[in-house]
């Protein structure tokens, strides 16, 4: 595995110091990961295992080391047999906050997935209009239904942050509440947006990297 202290991270230290303790939904990230092989644990490991939690903005890279592996790679190496590996890999450079590598990806996957994807970098680029457009090209998403109950969970850890969710998963209305916190660092909001966004960001993942069935 390869050394955590070769990270180089760019994102606000307080972001940082949230993401240091494993979600409760991921459960065991290293158990996890493992089921997407050693080359993508190897890369999850340069910044938290899978479980950073991203900024809502997208500002540069997170790891300088991740970067330059990723762009050494190709879908077909990290994702043989993967349900979506072209999405995966747009979702990799996501998670390392690396807006333009993943949408220079997932402007090509023409999938829901690719669709996912698309919508969650520009809403973290930040464009609201640009983002709902490709969440409607989503419409529904087998994902939905366990975003919506981990939504509520962390939404319930936080009653001051005022996210109100109906029976299905909205992700346009996710777009608005995520614009608001943005705007109030440090607040419930803020720390709800980006759990709320971290668990959206490992059901795609994991939904896409998992071999097909």
């Amino acid at each position: 595995m390869l050394p955590f202290n070769s990270k180089t991270s760019l994102e606000p230290a307080q972001n940082r110091a949230r993401g240091e303790a494993v979600s409760e939904s991921f459960g065991d990230a290293r158990r996890t990961l493992s089921a997407y092989g050693s080359r993508v644990s190897e890369i999850l490991a340069l910044d938290q295992h899978g479980d950073r939690l991203m900024p809502l903005v997208a500002a540069g890279g997170s790891s300088t080391e991740a970067r330059a592996l990723l762009s050494k790679r190709k879908a077909s190496d990290l994702f043989a047999g993967a349900r979506a590996p072209e999405a995966a890999l747009g979702g990799l450079w996501l998670y390392f906050s690396c807006f333009q590598e993943c949408h220079e990806i997932v402007q090509n996957v023409a999938s829901p997935e690719g669709s996912f994807w698309h919508g969650i970098a520009h809403r973290q680029e930040p464009d609201a209009g640009n983002a709902a457009y490709w969440f409607r090209r989503v419409g529904s998403h087998p994902v939905f239904g366990d975003l919506r109950e981990r939504a509520g969970e962390i939404a319930a850890r936080y009653p001051g942050a005022g996210f109100r969710m109906g029976a299905r998963w909205d992700p346009l209305a996710f777009i608005e509440f995520s614009e608001m916190a943005r705007e109030q660092p440090g607040s419930e909001s803020e720390s709800a947006a980006l759990e709320i966004q971290r668990a959206e960001w490992q059901l795609l993942f994991d939904y896409c990297a998992r071999p097909r069935s």
